[in-house]
């Protein structure tokens, strides 16, 4: 697949769409706080697209598209009153709960864009591009490397200070139990199974449904309400 000159203006427009909730939304609300993550993560993505970081770039800007439309979708979902993916419920579900903290509304967040969009945007892109999945590989593993140093930088930010968070308190053991390279692992396991699976149509529903409902139901626990 060729690299392509001129390709920030579809990053620009989810860009913008995220800048546009930033500013619409309560500094607080869980959306809000996962919102404000994920726009960073894309403009860094943007940054290096633009920089030739990604040798592919039109794998890169196809991939990290259809990747940011999902969860936009899922915003538009629960704007028009309708429902967003299982995946997506608890975060809108519990965005205003004076007990779940900034951390968690984060990693929920996360956990439901990498669990469960990443492996569905991963097939949109091959279907777009007309390729395989292994062919996406690498720009999979750069965008991955990079959450993985935006997460870290996201628990610095939002992870209370050291005298605050001691080995008792319940969101120790929440941030724990889960972690990102093993959900960007099992995201492309179902990517590669998904596609093997793609002219199985009753299938594929299947797979998809019981995978947004598991993702789902990690998030909901990630969002048990903590003591402050």
């Amino acid at each position: 697949m060729a690299q392509l000159e001129h390709l920030t203006t579809p990053v620009d427009a989810v860009v913008s769409r995220m800048r546009a909730l930033d500013a619409a939304l309560p500094p607080r609300d869980g959306v809000a706080v996962f919102n404000r993550v994920y726009l960073a993560v894309t403009e860094a993505v943007d940054r290096r697209i633009d920089a030739g970081r990604f040798p592919d770039a039109r794998a890169a800007v196809t991939l990290d598209v259809r990747f940011a439309e999902r969860y936009l979708t899922a915003v538009e979902a629960v704007a028009g009153e309708r429902r967003p993916p299982a995946c997506w419920r608890p975060l809108f579900q519990f965005r205003r709960h004076p007990g779940v903290r900034p951390l968690q509304f984060a990693l929920a967040g996360i956990n439901a864009h990498i669990g469960h969009d990443l492996a569905l945007a991963v097939v949109d892109a091959c279907h777009a591009l007309g390729c395989e999945p292994a062919e996406l590989e690498d720009e999979f593993d750069r965008v991955g490397n990079l959450l993985v140093t935006l997460e870290e930088r996201i628990r610095e930010e939002l992870m209370p200070g050291p005298d605050l968070l001691q080995v008792a308190d319940p969101l120790t053991h929440l941030l724990g139990a889960w972690s990102l390279d093993r959900a960007r692992d099992a995201t492309w396991a179902a990517a590669r199974a998904l596609w093997a699976m793609r002219r199985l149509p009753d299938l594929t529903e299947e797979f998809v449904e019981r995978l947004d409902a598991a993702v789902g139901f990690a998030g909901r626990m990630m969002l048990t309400p903590l003591p402050a």
